[in-house]
């Protein structure tokens, strides 16, 4: 792993699953993304992983992509631009997912499981009351032809899971957290297809980073368990394995996980309450990534001021306090006229008609 990147051959992503507003920890995952690709003049690829198709209506892509141009974001390839790597809408990528399905069973290194959800969950009952971890112990690993012929014919529709080897170690490097190290008998086999055919989040995934060209990935801890599967699956295929960087969640002030009671928790929360988006930026990249500047930064300053290496492994804290205090660097940043176009749909007609620079000439200070 550990690429070496120059100008113009970085290339990072955002690849959101559609089914909610955009959450703010996602917003700032997406714009360390962002940032990374500006900083090198490197290519920003939006990515949209919509498989959960009962949660994914068409008004969250549409609101997705409103609030991330609300926000400042803009990308080199995606769903409503195109590009050399599309499709970049999952679903409409699932026949290029079938070669590669097809590479690990003919070497053996995935399978058709047939365990029901029931007996997962017996399984995984028993190993919890002894003391283990749950994982798959891999009873259809070994089933014959016969076997298997016999399970399909009785209707029963199988999953595929890729088979992990029973010993060794997966070292895997975090541009975050440095090297980790993980027992590969610990990870047990895991579904790379769905019983419906639709592609699990580990396959599919990792398919698109390497076959979109993608040597960034920056995503949050969350994510830290799910890496060395994927890089298990990307060693299998021989397909290039990116760098990973795993942020630290963002919390509440409290140290809670985020969400409404403190204030916001989505992009669009704050984008009604009248925040103005170079308010937002500022404070979302300061929240674990330390800038040399101090002051307001235009987009521009803040990509050419980001780098990998000054990403903070401590948990942010989410701060409504703070983000007024960007809110009021944002609106002094702002020529007069500007400003009057923010203010003008709050006002209702209060200033007079032709006072309306004297209103923020006067005011202006003061405006948060």
């Amino acid at each position: 792993m550990a690429q070496y990147y120059t100008t113009m051959n970085l290339k990072s992503r955002f690849a959101p699953s559609p089914t909610g507003y955009l959450h703010l920890g996602n917003a700032r995952t997406a714009l360390f993304a962002w940032l990374a690709a500006r900083s090198m003049n490197g290519t920003f690829i939006l990515r949209l992983e919509d498989t959960d198709q009962q949660r994914s209506p068409d008004i969250y892509e549409k609101a997705l992509l409103e609030d991330l141009q609300w926000f400042g974001i803009d990308w080199d390839e995606g769903p409503d631009r195109g590009g050399d790597h599309g499709p970049y809408r999952q679903m409409e990528r699932l026949p290029l997912y079938d070669a590669y399905y097809a590479q690990l069973q003919t070497a053996g290194q995935a399978y058709p499981c047939y365990c029901s959800a029931d007996d997962l969950a017996a399984e995984r009952a028993v190993q919890r009351s002894a003391g283990k971890a749950p994982r798959y112990g891999g009873r259809c690993r070994y089933l014959s032809a016969e076997a298997r012929a016999a399970r399909e014919a009785a209707g029963m529709r199988p999953t595929l899971r890729f088979h992990i080897p029973d010993q060794g170690t997966l070292s895997v490097p975090d541009l975050v957290w440095g090297e980790r190290h993980y027992a590969l008998a610990d990870l047990g086999d895991f579904v790379i297809r769905r019983s419906d055919g639709s592609p699990a989040f580990f396959f599919a995934n990792a398919i698109d980073d390497a076959l979109m060209g993608v040597n960034l990935v920056l995503r949050g801890e969350d994510h830290l368990t799910n890496t060395p599967r994927q890089i298990l699956i990307l060693q299998a295929l021989g397909l290039p394995v990116p760098d990973y960087g795993h942020l630290p969640l963002l919390l509440g002030a409290d140290g809670q996980p985020l969400s409404k009671r403190h204030g916001a928790s989505s992009l669009r929360d704050l984008q009604h309450r009248g925040y103005l988006p170079a308010a937002v930026l500022n404070y979302l990249a300061r929240l674990g990534h330390h800038y040399s500047a101090t002051g307001f930064l235009d987009s521009v300053a803040l990509a050419q001021g980001f780098a990998l290496t000054q990403i903070s492994r401590a948990p942010s804290h989410f701060d409504m306090v703070q983000l007024q205090h960007w809110q009021h660097e944002a609106v002094q940043s702002l020529d007069d006229a500007a400003v009057w176009n923010w203010l003008a749909p709050h006002l209702q007609d209060k200033v007079p008609t032709g006072r309306e620079m004297s209103f923020v000439a006067a005011a202006r200070a003061n405006i948060v």
